[in-house]
């Protein structure tokens, strides 16, 4: 077996680097090296060839654990072994591990580099993990016309079939018959028919944990279509679904104490002569009539009908994940996923837990005042207005109104993409809240 080369975690206040190591300490000061967070130093050995690599973890509130990933999508392909200055081993090995992917579906790339995983890893938390957040982000990275409706269903029946996960669906007109009139209404232009499945796994008596994902495989807007810049990324508009399917393994694979279910409805939105109109009224599957302001609000559609019908049940935690709107993005970017609940213990778990866990959510104000933006004249509720504000905020309002039998929802409206590197997450479609969900699950809070 190849002998792992050390990968020596350095924080700028634990500079020169390598005690009672004078020589490599040269080497660090000749060329900059400081600790700075990202930065990648090799260390010759005596024959020339790399003994070793430094690492900057910065300093202060930059510094993270889990920023060893930036190492992994820096480094060429072999083991490494780490070392140095990382307060959660298993954090620390996590982060390299998620930096390490490569989506190659498509393309030759160079390997990857794997880790040697030391004391103090809980290695099957690490893969646990690690496999969830790959769940979602082959998913996401396939273009749409390799994973259209058809297609995730086929992924999503097979991710059932392997998790031991119990398959319900509702095809076509199906949904129709069993009541998923907004789903169906948003899908139907599609070549592919629209659907919603629905998955079930664990103890029938646990505590009930839905998770509802939001699976537009693509979004053209609809009549109301969008510009060129705005619809290049819309096959990441699925990316909720995809990261319900990884909170699904996470709790699978921990066998959790939970009975886990997991509602996915899948559409494109697409144009033809069947589409959708501005104007149109639909009475959604709890009875609410809804105006459609703006056919690309197609989201909050599929996921007002789910939502009311994962409800009936009233479990425990409601969860629903969506790349839901742009104004999200505007507040937050592209880190940083927006959560909605009105119950402070669960949100404030899934805070800390996201900020441990290199998972940042920010908890978002459901600020019913701003209620008046879902008015309509002639329906229970308009599906979007024009108003330029707080548009984040009215979406979470919207799906507000199909909830009202469960303990506790939570909202999360997340950006499924990212355009820069940042400590676990390299550019590309990525995951999100998995493992902020997954830790406060985990812990009790239900």
């Amino acid at each position: 077996m190849e002998k792992p080369v050390p990968l020596f975690c350095i924080s700028e206040s634990s500079c020169p680097p390598l005690k009672g190591n004078a020589k490599a300490n040269r080497w660090a000061v000749s060329n900059g090296f400081r600790g700075q967070k990202g930065r990648l130093l090799p260390v010759p050995g005596s024959d020339g060839a790399i003994a070793a690599w430094l690492f900057g973890v910065g300093k202060g509130s930059e510094a993270c654990d889990m920023a060893t990933g930036l190492a992994a999508m820096a480094l060429p392909e072999g083991i490494y072994a780490l070392e140095g200055s990382f307060g959660n081993p298993t954090a620390a090995a996590l982060g390299f591990t998620l930096g390490a992917y490569r989506f190659s579906s498509y393309r030759k790339s160079a390997g990857s580099p794997q880790l040697a995983f030391g004391s103090g890893v809980d290695r099957s938390e690490v893969e646990r993990l690690m496999t969830s957040a790959f769940i979602a982000r082959d998913l996401i990275n396939l273009p749409a016309n390799e994973l259209g409706p058809d297609k995730l269903d086929t992924a999503i029946r097979k991710f059932a079939q392997s998790h031991r996960m119990k398959v319900t669906s509702f095809v076509g007109d199906e949904l129709l018959a069993h009541g998923f009139p907004l789903v169906h209404t948003v899908g139907r232009a599609s070549a592919q028919a629209p659907r919603l499945l629905d998955l079930t796994w664990g103890n029938a008596n646990a505590p009930k944990v839905t998770v509802v994902g939001k699976g537009v495989t693509f979004d053209t807007g609809g009549l109301n279509v969008k510009s060129f810049d705005h619809m290049a990324f819309m096959k990441c508009d699925m990316a909720g679904a995809a990261n319900a399917l990884g909170v699904a393994h996470a709790v699978v694979s921990a066998n959790l104490p939970v009975r886990l279910r997991v509602v996915i409805p899948v559409v494109e939105n697409a144009l033809s002569g069947s589409a959708f109109r501005p104007g149109d009224i639909i009475r959604a599957r709890n009875g609410i009539t809804v105006e459609v302001g703006f056919t690309d609000a197609e989201g909050r559609l599929i996921l007002a009908d789910a939502l009311a019908y994962a409800d009936e049940e009233a479990p425990a935690t409601l969860i629903d994940l969506a790349t839901l709107t742009g104004a999200a993005g505007v507040a937050l970017g592209s880190d940083i996923a927006a959560l909605y609940c009105q119950d402070d213990e669960f949100a404030a778990s899934i805070c800390e837990q996201g900020m441990l866990w290199d998972d940042p959510v920010w908890r978002m104000p459901l600020w019913s005042d701003y209620e008046f933006m879902l008015s309509s004249e002639l329906a229970d509720y308009n599906n979007f207005r024009s108003e330029t504000f707080a548009g984040s905020i009215t979406a979470a309002l919207f799906l507000r109104k199909f909830v009202a039998k469960c303990g506790v929802w939570a909202h999360f409206d997340i950006p499924g993409w990212t355009e820069r590197q940042t400590n676990s997450r390299p550019v590309g479609g990525t995951d999100h809240v998995i493992r902020a969900i997954y830790m406060a699950l985990r812990l009790g809070n239900l």
